[in-house]
């Protein structure tokens, strides 16, 4: 049990971790504990005390005329890391040195707010 305790400590928090280390008693033999209605009542509270954290929105900065590689910079000093590439010249070419590439659009538009999970796609072409 005492293994299980520290296991969880992370999970359940400090406060149910040190209800259920305060509530549990070693039994003849040192192998087995006891966990109170009590202890299960502190775990339930401390778990519902813990509320998702809420997604954080980020403004699409605005990165027409940079080039690839300044603009993948900019995603990513916003905060925006989920960042898609294209060819928007239709030829499918791989952009190996961003910069020389040059932003033709951007999917969402600048400004638009999002979430930080958010695909970004870059479009671009060669300078």
């Amino acid at each position: 049990m005492a293994k299980l305790v520290q296991a969880a400590a992370p999970v359940i928090g400090a406060a149910a971790f040190l209800a259920v280390a305060c509530n549990a008693a070693p039994q003849p033999g040192g192998t087995s504990t006891t966990v109170t209605t009590q202890t299960v009542t502190a775990i339930e509270s401390a778990s519902a005390s813990v509320s998702a954290p809420k997604p954080a929105t980020i403004k699409v900065p605005d990165v027409s005329g940079m080039n690839h590689q300044d603009a993948q910079d900019a995603m990513q000093a916003a905060g925006l890391y989920n960042l898609r590439e294209v060819d928007s010249s239709g030829k499918k070419r791989m952009m190996i040195i961003d910069r020389n590439w040059c932003q033709t659009g951007q999917d969402p538009k600048p400004g638009t707010v999002v979430s930080a999970g958010t695909v970004v796609t870059l479009y671009a072409d060669k300078c």
